[in-house]
């Protein structure tokens, strides 16, 4: 009896040790960091930027976060979760198995050049020869440094149709003169009307999305 109870002392203060730990791991074993960088780059490309304020793009890469990672997650309750809540396996065995799908996951997102970097910059003696013999402290800074090459590629994208329409309007106000008048008050009205007869917000998540799956 004391040691079940001793047990379930443990496993509560891990659990409560791992909620300190929660923002981390959301930003470094998730795609949202990806995704909040992309947003704050729409928002930089149109002009505005205090709309949408911090708070409405951080919800956005949450909720967007816990949709793309929705089956990594359903594996880990499967089959860590759930086990150890019914007592049939250690806390230990439920941490294990819980690595695996997110390592899938951040293995399929991270590039090889970026892996193969941080490989070489462990210093092992053994040069691992499969996935499997990467440990996960060379796995997450690999997966974070392809996460933030992935962001700005995408966000380079973003920022050319944008960056077209105020050259186009910086290049008319000159012609005509008026170089006192800033072109940012011109170009925003002409960016967000684009932005909102291309359906901006529904094609940056379609793009996002599938950049998880591709």
């Amino acid at each position: 009896m004391n040691e079940v109870s001793g047990d379930s002392a443990i496993q509560v203060l891990l659990l409560v040790g791992a909620l300190t730990l929660i923002p981390a791991a959301l930003f470094c074993l998730t795609g949202f960091t990806r995704i909040l960088i992309v947003l704050g780059f729409i928002r930089t490309a149109i002009g505005t930027p205090t709309s949408p304020p911090n708070q409405v793009l951080v919800g956005i890469a949450l909720f967007l976060t816990i949709f793309v990672m929705a089956p990594t997650f359903n594996q880990i309750k499967t089959t860590a979760w759930d086990p150890l809540e019914a007592n049939r396996i250690t806390t230990a065995q439920a941490v294990e198995r819980a690595q695996i799908p997110l390592r899938e996951f951040m293995f399929e997102q991270t590039r090889t050049k970026d892996l193969a970097l941080m490989v070489r910059l462990s210093q092992t003696r053994e040069q691992p020869r499969t996935y499997r013999d990467i440990p996960t402290t060379t796995l997450i800074p690999a997966f974070i440094i392809s996460e933030l090459k992935t962001a700005f590629q995408i966000g380079f994208m973003i920022f050319l149709p944008f960056l077209i329409i105020d050259l186009i309007v910086a290049s008319t106000l000159m012609s005509m003169g008026m170089i006192m008048l800033p072109p940012v008050f011109i170009s925003l009205p002409f960016k967000i009307l684009l932005f909102v007869l291309v359906d901006g917000w529904a094609l940056i998540t379609d793009s996002l999305v599938r950049s998880f799956s591709g």
